[in-house]
């Protein structure tokens, strides 16, 4: 990697740090940001198309669709190993997947981060849901979902119909989380 590509990650990821802190500091009095989505006319949200139409690296450098999670309720977490809300809400989303096992739901994790900080980073946390390398092109996935300022953690639920269900913005509440999977 060049010194020019370090400076432009080490940037982008400063002005993430900066977003993901002043969005968590504005909701945690309140608890996340979180939108709610009708669904209209039964067809998938679009942009739940285009992150199912999308193979992402596993931290193993393996290619992995996305559509292998269509069909099930699905939370995708957008996350980076720099993030301090993304890492101290990690272990009890873990346990949330753990105890269902993908029985009702799934979760998974997208990280808007290097391959190589992502692997370090699983090394030392044990997390029980798939981890995903999205890279800088994560962040185009979650705007499309919803996230227009780029703040992380940035978790969305989808409808086993392919429908966003609610976005958060922010550090998860964990009992309106479970409160919303179990409406699906």
């Amino acid at each position: 990697m060049n010194k020019k590509h370090l400076a432009g990650y080490v940037i982008l990821a400063a002005a993430f740090t900066v977003l993901g802190a002043i969005a968590g500091v504005k909701q945690d009095a309140k608890g996340p940001l979180t939108t709610t989505y009708a669904p209209t006319d039964g067809r998938p949200h679009t942009a739940v198309t285009n992150l199912y139409a999308t193979s992402l690296n596993d931290l193993a450098g393996k290619p992995q669709p996305l559509a292998q999670w269509k069909g099930k309720p699905l939370l995708v977490n957008f996350w980076a190993s720099w993030c301090a809300p993304c890492v101290s809400e990690m272990p009890e989303l873990s346990e949330l997947a753990a105890k269902d096992g993908g029985k009702t739901f799934n979760v998974i994790g997208i990280g808007i981060d290097s391959p190589t900080n992502l692997a370090e980073f699983a090394r030392k946390i044990k997390i029980s849901y798939p981890l995903y390398v999205g890279g800088m092109g994560g962040t185009d996935l979650a705007r499309g979902l919803g996230n227009a300022n780029g703040g992380l953690p940035f978790t969305v639920l989808i409808g086993a119909d392919g429908q966003v269900r609610k976005t958060y913005l922010g550090r998860l509440k964990f009992d309106q989380v479970r409160a919303d999977l179990a409406k699906l």
